[in-house]
């Protein structure tokens, strides 16, 4: 009965990978043929030779800081706004709060950063601003389901002694919840900061600023050497970002 079952499930998938074929209309013997396969040839020859000419290295490096810049704010914007959402999606302002709360989280992160990008765009016109606040949002819904899920798993003996002591809510957030979620919370937002740095790179083909914004233009004119220049730049960027994070979460998390 199991192989009988096992037999049918492979059929089906044969059957759709065929009716796939069928319906997108794939031309794979053109694909494929000596005529395409030159195309093709020719097309990534010219990525073989990045322009490493002076005025394209400084566009390419104003974009790069561009990106950079638009990581790191976004991302610092969203742990501020998790952070805020986080606490009464943990339960500490009562039930309607964490209900609300909790809305607006899986809401703001249902939506893709892309989405986000061409809504702000729309909003915020061309730019890095717009894929900014497209990271921000995006990232506050994750980061602050994070942050909540943190802080539900957190002692609530060190801030009852806070409390007991004489200390407000405040207080005793700050130094009997905070510190022993602190570790937490700096991983969390450094992970969505190597995650951003890399989206950050591509916003901007929907005119979002940014390598993103450079590398959308290279392509679309055809200018492969100059693409070429790009993607290397955004991968030694995204390399240098993942070494900054991973020497900062060993010095401040793990210790």
């Amino acid at each position: 009965m199991t192989r009988l079952i096992n037999g049918l499930l492979l059929a089906a998938l044969l059957i759709a990978a065929l009716w796939s074929f069928q319906f997108l209309d794939l031309d794979v013997a053109n694909l494929v043929s000596a005529d395409g396969l030159s195309q093709m040839g020719d097309y990534a020859s010219g990525f073989l030779s990045p322009d490493f000419s002076a005025p394209h290295l400084n566009a390419i490096g104003r974009g790069a800081l561009e990106t950079l810049a638009m990581s790191a704010l976004g991302t610092l914007l969203a742990a501020l706004l998790g952070l805020a959402l986080a606490l009464p999606a943990s339960g500490r302002y009562g039930v309607l709060a964490l209900q609300a709360s909790r809305l607006l989280l899986n809401a703001v992160r249902a939506i893709p950063e892309l989405v986000w990008a061409a809504l702000m765009v729309l909003a915020a016109g061309l730019g890095p601003n717009a894929g900014t606040l497209a990271l921000a949002l995006h990232t506050a819904g994750v980061l602050g389901r994070l942050f909540a899920e943190a802080l539900e798993n957190t002692p609530a003996e060190p801030a009852d002694a806070v409390r007991l002591a004489g200390g407000g809510r405040v207080a005793a957030f700050c130094y009997g919840t905070l510190p022993g979620v602190w570790p937490q919370l700096v991983a969390y937002t450094l992970y969505r900061w190597e995650n951003n740095i890399r989206m950050a790179s591509v916003l901007g083909f929907v005119g979002a600023g940014g390598l993103g914004q450079m590398l959308y233009i290279s392509l679309s004119l055809f200018q492969e050497a100059q693409a070429a220049t790009v993607i290397l730049a955004m991968l030694l960027l995204v390399l240098g970002v993942d070494a900054l994070s991973g020497w900062v979460r060993q010095r401040w998390v793990t210790q």
